[in-house]
């Protein structure tokens, strides 16, 4: 039986008064005839897909979206964790002006004034729906609830619940203790729409057939919970690859003293899964390509009903992820680093407005720019506050640039305190900065001649001029994101996280039917 559960908010706006930017693109857009908004967000979802040149990964329909539109070959995320990234690119702005940096954290805990993206268009008369993860949940253990959901953001909201959810008992582990960071996977039993993401998209589906008959504008939300942690997906999925196609690189202490202490840290995070048995470090990456051939899947499914209404021809879609993924890169599963493989993630734009281009965009973005993008795409005023740049002025040309590097940053406790990192990743080059108890440590990586970050080139005499140049870039960055965000309202610091909704656990008693 499909399980989601609908809520209605029934939410006054706030009174909060927002200026606006002016607009350094515009596109003629009929009052009539504004474009909706598909906006689908993946989960723990690296760039391990067709369209970004994996040769294992089987997943034609994000494939087939990226022919339709446009590629981001460099896109990045502001911080590699699921919540802190999420507050960021929902409101457009950088973690240290959210102030948002850890998780189980609402977003009116730290800015209560801001208006976020689906908020935005409710202020413009769209109908903003929810299906799924698009703030954050724990996943699995929300799975079922609204997770650490905004009521301002949304009319209405679907969450979605499947067998994965109750069969959490049957999981392979890695550790008899299991939280959401502990890597698991099942072959599931039975098909695609008794699975949690199976629900979601029936449910996105259902919306679309509801907005075709009433022809209002909306900007639809469809947040997966795949292929983050349990990799679970039907049987077929997995049947769709070779498992001895699969390796993980082999990571040694030695590598650990070549970078700093903070860095070590993050990719030593979890003890249980370091140095894995080979078999097993292939088992489970096998299982994460087939969730994400499997979350792939739902996305195809929704697009066919996008294109079977006919809303295809003015929805513009929009394809991400909340952060990158290791795959035991750098002796490292999953995120939390701020190297190429958690920082990076896919961007695609497809619909009205956006040309289909041959060729992918090489020049570094951030998941901050999507929220000014979609209001200059859909002819609205983008509020004063969102630091992120609109990506427009690339659509008609891929090879122009809107920046010159990608900036995150990551919080990290070092058993000596936290540690706060900052980097940049240019079209060349990625430099790391690391602050703990009065020390500043650097990394440094050449992208020309070391696209995995192997080899720390901070202390290479030869590469100290580009060293103090990105350095001083760097800074500025910094300095950048930390301004106080002009018609933002409040800001609060030192929010302490919410613990609830409670964990619903899962057991043998528990049957899908």
């Amino acid at each position: 039986m499909i399980r989601f559960f609908y809520l209605t908010i029934l939410v006054f706006f706030t009174t909060v008064i927002s200026g606006v930017k002016s607009l350094d693109f515009t596109r003629e857009i009929e009052s009539t005839q504004k474009p909706n908004v598909l906006f689908i967000v993946a989960d723990d979802l690296n760039c391990a897909l067709g369209a970004y040149g994996d040769p294992l990964a089987i997943t034609p329909n994000i494939d087939k979206l990226a022919k339709s539109g446009i590629i981001f070959n460099s896109a990045h995320v502001q911080y590699p964790l699921c919540g802190p990234s999420r507050v960021s690119f929902m409101t457009g702005m950088y973690a240290d002006q959210t102030k948002s940096k850890e998780l189980r954290l609402y977003v009116r805990q730290t800015i209560p004034d801001v208006i976020t993206l689906g908020q935005k268009f409710r202020t413009q008369n769209y109908h903003s729906v929810r299906v799924g993860k698009i703030y954050h949940y724990h996943n699995p253990r929300d799975i079922g609830t609204a997770g650490h959901d905004d009521t301002f953001t949304w009319d209405r909201t679907v969450n979605p619940y499947g067998r994965d959810k109750i069969e959490e008992y049957m999981l392979n582990k890695v550790k008899p203790q299991f939280d959401g960071a502990t890597l698991s996977w099942l072959q599931a039993e039975g098909d695609d729409s008794e699975q949690t993401d199976g629900v979601g998209a029936e449910a996105t589906m259902e919306f679309l057939d509801e907005f075709k008959k009433s022809g209002e504008n909306f900007f639809l939300a469809f947040g997966l919970y795949r292929p983050h942690i349990p990799f679970v997906a039907p049987k077929k999925y997995f049947d769709l690859y070779d498992i001895r196609d699969f390796n993980v690189p082999k990571s040694t202490d030695d590598y650990l003293k070549t970078i700093p202490i903070p860095a070590a840290k993050t990719v030593r995070a979890r003890k249980e899964q370091i140095n894995l048995d080979p078999d097993l470090a292939a088992t489970i990456k096998h299982a994460y390509y087939a969730t994400t051939s499997f979350m792939d899947a739902q996305v195809g499914k929704v697009i066919d009903k996008l294109k079977e209404t006919g809303l295809d021809k003015n929805t513009i879609i929009v394809f991400t992820s909340d952060h990158g993924y290791h795959l035991g890169e750098h002796g490292h599963w999953q995120k939390q680093t701020l190297f190429e493989d958690a920082t990076r993630v896919p961007l695609i734009f497809s619909g009205p407005g956006i040309k289909k281009q041959r060729k992918a965009v090489e020049s570094p973005v951030e998941l901050v720019d999507i929220y000014p993008t979609l209001m200059d795409l859909t002819g609205f005023d983008t509020p004063t506050f969102v630091s992120g740049k609109s990506l427009t002025p690339i659509f008609d040309d891929p090879n122009k640039s809107i920046r010159s590097e990608a900036f995150t940053e990551l919080q990290v406790y070092t058993g000596k305190g936290k540690a706060q990192g900052y980097s940049i990743r240019t079209n060349r080059y990625r430099i790391n900065r690391w602050q703990n108890n009065g020390i500043t440590y650097y990394e440094l990586y050449d992208h020309r001649y070391d696209n995995k970050e192997l080899k720390n080139l901070a202390n290479s005499d030869d590469y100290k001029p580009i060293l103090d140049s990105l350095s001083t870039i760097l800074e500025k960055r910094v300095a950048e994101a930390k301004v106080v965000p002009v018609g933002l309202g409040r800001q609060i610091k030192n929010a302490r996280p919410w613990n609830e909704p409670s964990r619903i656990f899962s057991n043998k008693k528990l049957k899908f039917n």
